[in-house]
């Protein structure tokens, strides 16, 4: 591990930090956007998941940039337009506005799903990949404490009308040091052997600092030779079925756990139960900090425990925090229980799926259609997250116990598809990994 490791890695995981931080933003934002704007349930979900709906294209479609153009230089276009996002909803002179600029928020979130994990899995060691592609993880948790954090502060400066642009606003400053750093970190070596670039590849795998750069290098060569005569490869293909049905699976079961219907609705969910709204704000904040040292505890044991053993771990934890949230709101007592549920739900989710999604969605493919396949894993994902976040406002208005039960039952279920199906990734190569699934 050197510094120009950890740069790379930070600035390819800082893209998660806006990530996190735009997921979460909106939970402050409902309020008076429901007001200023007239939301009704429905246009209140569609003012959330239209920036899902941007992510969803820009998942599906930053794989093919990112193999075109490399995914440096796909992560500058993508901090980009978290830029041009950050001010448009800020000064979002209507509703129309405002819904165009977080489409093109929700562009730059798809894109950097896809681009970050892969750019890092691309540069780190087979033995810190784990955590240092998890580092794109604890960065999206943090965006989302620093949301919640920052619409705390702004909330209580009373600043009336104007509090809702503020909190979008404060996003210009993340989105600008990110697209500044990202014009000092050297493409993946990986990506420059499959453009026959292995000067360069070579120059890049010894400024990482690998142990012997020329035997990784062959390699890497080795496991992309056969790749050149038949590009560009389809995904859709019978060998990397079990592959695509991992990724597309842990994306779905990730938001069928209703984490985002928490991270987006938080404010009012709180709200629902009797809390004030600054007294919500401060809840928000409380579990954004219990995400983050979750989550770090997720990291320092993803390459011990292993991507499966913590997947089911959380699938236990997280089903049995869901019943009890589901249970507060059936009974409509106990109030003061639905933190501590929500922080026990937060803590089981950001072990397992929080820390293993992009980790190993980014190592089941092999490298010739590495950026697809995170496209694929990346857009399910996103496609039931547009959808969750569509229409929860709706169900929650009907019953606030119903999703939290339907939830819970996703959960239950995510453990029997874990434990027949998943394989474990942990400390091995990515050509290692291809190999086990027969697809060398």
């Amino acid at each position: 591990m050197n510094r120009y490791l950890v740069k790379a890695t930070v600035v390819g995981a800082l893209g998660g930090l806006l990530f996190g931080f735009d997921t979460a933003v909106i939970a402050g934002t409902t309020e008076q956007l429901s007001s200023v704007f007239h939301l009704t349930p429905w246009t209140l979900g569609l003012t959330v998941s239209i920036g899902l709906a941007g992510t969803i294209l820009g998942a599906m479609t930053s794989g093919v940039l990112g193999q075109k153009i490399g995914g440096r230089e796909a992560l500058r276009i993508m901090a980009f337009l978290y830029l041009i996002s950050a001010v448009g909803c800020s000064l979002a002179w209507s509703w129309d506005a405002l819904m165009v600029a977080r489409f093109v928020g929700g562009l730059g979130i798809g894109g950097s799903s896809v681009l970050g994990p892969v750019y890092i899995a691309e540069l780190a060691p087979a033995k810190w990949r784990g955590r240092m592609v998890g580092l794109f993880q604890i960065n999206i948790v943090v965006g989302i404490l620093l949301a919640y954090l920052s619409n705390y502060i702004i909330v209580m400066q009373h600043l009336g009308a104007l509090q809702w642009r503020w909190e979008f606003g404060v996003a210009i400053v993340p989105s600008t040091i990110f697209l500044v750093m990202l014009y000092g970190i050297p493409r993946s070596s990986r990506w420059l052997v499959t453009t026959n670039q292995t000067d360069e590849a070579l120059d890049v795998l010894r400024l990482m600092g690998s142990p012997n750069s020329e035997e990784e290098l062959q390699e890497i060569i080795s496991s992309v030779h056969l790749e050149r005569g038949v590009k560009p490869e389809p995904l859709f293909k019978r060998k990397y079925g079990l592959p695509i049905f991992l990724a597309v699976t842990i994306g779905m079961f990730n938001q069928l756990s209703g984490i985002n219907a928490l991270l987006y609705y938080s404010n009012s969910i709180f709200a629902a139960a009797g809390f004030s709204s600054n007294s919500a704000a401060l809840q928000t904040v409380v579990v954004g900090l219990v995400n983050l040292l979750a989550t770090l505890l997720g990291m320092s044991l993803i390459d011990k425990l292993g991507r499966k053993t913590l997947m089911l771990i959380g699938s236990v934890g997280t089903s049995v925090a869901l019943a009890g949230v589901a249970w507060v709101f059936f009974t409509n007592a106990h109030q003061g229980l639905l933190v501590w549920c929500f922080m026990l739900f937060i803590v089981f989710f950001a072990i397992s799926q929080g820390s293993v999604i992009w980790v190993y969605i980014a190592e089941v493919f092999p490298s010739r259609v590495r950026s697809k396949g995170q496209s694929v894993g990346s857009s399910s994902h996103w496609i039931m997250n547009a959808i969750i976040a569509g229409i929860f406002p709706f169900v929650a208005a009907k019953s606030h116990a119903l999703p939290f039960v339907f939830f819970a039952a996703m959960m239950a279920a995510q453990f029997f598809v874990v434990l027949l199906i998943y394989p474990e990734t942990k400390q091995r190569s990515l050509e290692q990994i291809q190999a086990g699934f027969g697809i060398g």
